[in-house]
């Protein structure tokens, strides 16, 4: 596979195709080498429109480039600026996000992939990003607040643990809700109020520990 043909491809015929245009994003995108962060025995699908098994305890699965681009798309990132993820995965997301920020932390339930996530951006020579082994849906108020939280998996509702968490204008991107109808969704702090858009509708893995109660069958 010519890697950099398959990364161009992704970017003009995946990324730009659907509204991906902002160029910060698409510059981030062909700089960090998603390559890395993916098993090798899915390598052959780095840039495919798909979301690839990392394995770990609970079968996780990286977001498709698409979900990804969107994501950081609808964060806007500036510079210097304070973020945590919810679900460290591979690593691949909070590398996207430590090339604008300041400081990035990432929290991971699966200690397997805790582990994935900090030797693949050990080897990227990303040194802004912290990855530790916990549940990110209470959040990690000893760096908080923060201007970005990135929420890698989906959840019924936000917790209000994470919202609270965030800065005066501090942003926050989740995909609530259960399949087969779940949402990508920006939050914006205003005050001691946040403001909810919704950005595309997509159907992600929950989040472990983050899984809607199962609907109760007559």
């Amino acid at each position: 596979m010519n890697i950099e043909q398959a990364r161009f491809n992704m970017i003009e015929q995946q990324l730009r195709p659907g509204k991906v245009l902002n160029p910060d994003v698409l510059e981030v995108l062909s700089v960090v080498k998603r390559e890395e962060f993916v098993p090798p025995a899915h390598r052959r699908l780095a840039f495919a429109d798909t979301q690839i098994p990392l394995g770990g305890a609970a079968g996780a699965r990286m977001f498709s480039p698409r979900i990804e681009a969107h994501a950081l798309q609808a964060l806007a990132m500036k510079a210097h600026e304070s973020v945590f993820e919810v679900g460290a995965g591979s690593g691949y997301m909070a590398a996207l996000l430590g090339a604008h920020a300041d400081r990035v932390w990432s929290i991971e339930v699966d200690p397997q992939l805790a582990v994935m996530a900090s030797d693949n951006l050990r080897r990227a020579g990303v040194n802004n990003v912290s990855v530790e082994v916990g549940n990110g849906l209470v959040g990690l108020p000893a760096h908080a607040p923060y201007d970005v939280i990135m929420v890698s998996g989906a959840v019924p509702a936000v917790p209000r643990a994470l919202l609270d968490q965030l800065k005066p204008g501090g942003r926050l991107f989740a995909i609530e809700g259960a399949a087969p109808a779940m949402q990508a969704v920006l939050y914006t702090r205003v005050g001691q109020d946040f403001r909810r858009v919704a950005v595309f509708e997509t159907v992600v893995d929950s989040l472990r520990d983050a899984e809607p109660a199962p609907a109760f069958v007559f």
